[in-house]
């Protein structure tokens, strides 16, 4: 589940990988996606984690976004 967030609006999540070759892959699949759905989070990652934050222009998620964020939350399961 993605966190909501205000001041500015987005919506973010962490994803724990247990080793680093896992999360290179994880960025490759959203890369693609990104060009896919025309949604471009902010991403910073670690050792052993990916963070994303999709900052929204309305007040409300749009479908383009909610589906981003459930097929990055389909890769993550995937591995």
């Amino acid at each position: 589940m993605w966190n909501e967030r205000e001041s500015p609006l987005r919506i973010e999540k962490r994803y724990e990988f247990d080793q680093y070759s896992k999360i290179s892959k994880f960025m490759e699949k959203i890369e693609k996606l990104c060009k896919e759905k025309d949604v471009y989070p902010n991403i910073s990652f670690g050792k052993n984690f990916v963070s994303l934050s999709i900052f929204l222009d309305n007040k409300e998620i749009s479908d383009r976004e909610k589906d981003f964020s459930s097929d990055v939350d389909k890769f993550y399961l995937e591995d």
